[in-house]
């Protein structure tokens, strides 16, 4: 099967329209059945889905090995089509706490040697270091991994969560094929300064969150129960009366998407890839079945009519509290 591609920038690769998210096959969202992910992976490789994203903090290595798995156990010509982007930097504890990022030259070397190592790859087709590192100068981050790009161990270097400032910093520093960061129907912030700052620069868009962590899915019911180590337990919009509004939200969108006879997820999605070709989205479906439905959002077209009535659904700025946790927004650097 052959999906439709677009450019991760103007200097990144050519890869599917929609990518495959590995986080919570790992970690963040409950437990995950290994078998299955890898099954899932293998699917996506099937269906034409050539982009698959992982971080060598997910689960503490975890997530780099499950996706190495996949990846030595999937059909041969599958494994050549698939590129592979790796998030780095974030400092772990032996308990799963967090204690900041690392973006020091020295580490970032130190970083991708491992993670070759436990995906079982010659070389990483992005790179991008998690968060900004307040204490080093992104110009230097970036700068240690074009010199891994010189080495041929990376192909392109990426971005993650910055501001406009950053992003401009960076890509003085040495080309920049693609800024990985949250964009959804609930969370459009990158619109008024981001966004055009990396359509100025020739910068593409590897869109996370494009279901708001399962929040916009048409999935997720009042009364679920989330384990203590689930990021949504602890995320604001999925506390109490945020939760209540934000699921109005999704019942109003439900709407729309029953009159166009697609479900609430792919509606969500399709949303997001109307928005430029500049864009791809990263889905985080853990199963065959979620990657099936959001595949079905590469049928779906929205019209201006439908857009218009999904706008009125979930207007800019409707949801209710922050992306994040005030500790972990400050680290967005933006």
């Amino acid at each position: 099967m052959t999906l439709t591609t677009r450019s991760l920038g103007t200097t990144g690769p050519q890869v599917s329209a929609l990518g495959l998210g590995c986080m919570g096959m790992s970690a963040l969202y409950g437990e995950a059945d290994r078998a299955e992910s890898i099954a899932t992976v293998h699917a996506a490789l099937e269906a034409g889905v050539t982009l698959l994203d992982t971080g060598d903090f997910y689960a503490m290595g975890h997530n780099e090995l499950l996706v190495g798995e996949a990846l030595r156990t999937a059909p041969a010509a599958r494994r050549e089509q698939a590129l592979v982007s790796v998030k780095f930097g974030a400092l772990r504890d032996p308990d799963g706490g967090w204690s900041g990022y690392d973006g020091r030259p020295a580490a970032v070397k130190n970083f991708a040697a491992y993670s070759l190592q436990r995906l079982g790859v010659d070389h990483i087709d992005v790179y991008r270091i998690a968060r900004l590192d307040p204490d080093v100068p992104i110009e230097e981050t970036v700068g240690a991994i074009a010199e891994l790009v010189e080495k041929g161990h990376v192909r392109h270097i990426g971005l993650s969560e910055v501001g406009a400032g950053t992003i401009r910093r960076a890509a003085a520093t040495a080309p920049i094929s693609d800024l990985q960061i949250e964009y959804s129907l609930i969370s459009r912030g990158i619109e008024d300064e981001i966004l055009p700052v990396t359509r100025e620069l020739g910068i593409g868009i590897t869109a996370y969150g494009v279901l708001s962590r399962g929040l916009i899915s048409g999935h997720f019911t009042r009364d679920r129960r989330l384990a203590a180590d689930d990021f949504r337990a602890h995320s604001p919009r999925f506390q109490g009366e945020n939760l209540e509004h934000n699921l109005n939200l999704v019942e109003a969108l439900r709407k729309v998407a029953e009159r166009k006879g697609v479900t609430v997820a792919q509606t969500a999605i399709a949303w997001v890839l109307s928005r430029g070709e500049d864009i791809v989205p990263l889905v985080g479906a853990r199963t065959r079945e979620r990657l099936a439905e959001a595949l079905g959002a590469l049928d779906v077209t929205l019209d201006e009519a439908d857009l218009a009535a999904v706008e009125e659904a979930v207007p800019p700025g409707a949801a209710a509290g922050e992306r994040y946790a005030p500790a972990q927004l400050a680290q967005t650097g933006r």
